[in-house]
């Protein structure tokens, strides 16, 4: 089974705060946690560690960053030879101040965007595409010429461009925020016709199988007919960077076992609550031993 990840690539620095800092203040932190971003990348992390063949593609600088990324991702055996390196490009960054005690995070993005990763040819054919929306030519030219492989976006941000890739996916897997905002429509826990109604209203124009994810509250799906609130698991959040790359990381593990659409949800579910009790974005992915130790405690 060959997994290709196509996205966006950054190198991501975590400072966590026990409060969020003040503005015009110093703010003192004796640990930080650094290494490669962006959700593609992220979740091809994951899919190496628990053992998957994955490919990661993707634009980055022919500078300092850019080759800490390639060797990042080669030493954790992703295959890197369909990165894009250009002299023309900068290497995207990010800061992360993560505030320890109620797992919020504020980023702060360095992204000039001024090239466009070019279209790939990769000399094998992918079972499984794992897209992120942000490299829009080369996402289409890449479902386009490998129709048949099972497609998954990971979808963040309401632009038309990721509503397009949306339609060209066999998967959308998506925030809330994004499906409220594609919707129009607000989510009310309180009221469950707004789930019902925010669901439907993205399976219709997609014309797909749409998973929205709801950070604590779990995720929102459909089977045998039904659409169905899977829990997330309780744990105490001290860093949630990275959770939702990690919950598509796992739920592309799933598919490409043959798991059945619930048993891929607990599993996201599972492996995304546990990252948030760590620092970091891969370095917060859970073994796999650890999301099946849980996931046979909770059936």
């Amino acid at each position: 089974m060959k997994i290709l990840c196509l996205g966006h690539l950054t190198y991501d620095i975590t400072m966590p705060v026990i409060n969020f800092p003040i503005e015009n203040t110093k703010t003192k932190i004796t640990s930080k946690n650094e290494g490669v971003g962006g959700p593609a990348a992220i979740a091809a992390f994951l899919l190496a560690k628990w053992g998957l063949d994955v490919s990661m593609s993707g634009l980055i600088g022919n500078d300092h960053y850019g080759n800490v990324i390639k060797k990042e991702l080669s030493l954790n055996r992703i295959n890197t030879d369909y990165l894009k390196m250009s002299d023309n490009y900068e290497t995207s960054m990010s800061v992360n101040i993560s505030n320890n005690e109620n797992g919020s995070r504020t980023l702060i993005v360095y992204d000039k965007k001024n090239e466009e990763m070019p279209e790939i040819d990769p000399d094998f054919i992918p079972d499984i595409i794992l897209i992120d929306g942000h490299d829009y030519e080369a996402s289409k030219n890449i479902l386009k010429k490998y129709p048949k492989a099972i497609s998954v976006i990971d979808a963040g941000k309401e632009k038309k461009e990721i509503l397009d890739l949306c339609k060209m996916t066999n998967y959308v897997v998506c925030s809330k925020s994004f499906a409220e905002s594609v919707s129009e429509m607000k989510i009310d826990y309180n009221n469950k016709h707004t789930l019902v109604d925010v669901y439907k209203k993205l399976e219709n124009l997609f014309k797909n199988r749409v998973v929205i994810t709801l950070e604590e509250k779990g995720c929102l799906y459909r089977v045998d007919n039904k659409i169905k609130l899977m829990p997330s698991i309780k744990v105490k959040a001290i860093d949630t960077v990275g959770a939702g790359d990690i919950f598509h990381g796992a739920f592309v593990y799933g598919l490409a076992n043959e798991f059945d659409l619930e048993k891929t949800l607990k599993y996201s579910n599972i492996a995304g609550c546990l990252s948030v009790t760590k620092i970091g974005n891969y370095d917060s992915i859970p073994s796999l031993k650890e999301v099946e130790d849980i996931y046979e405690e909770i059936g």
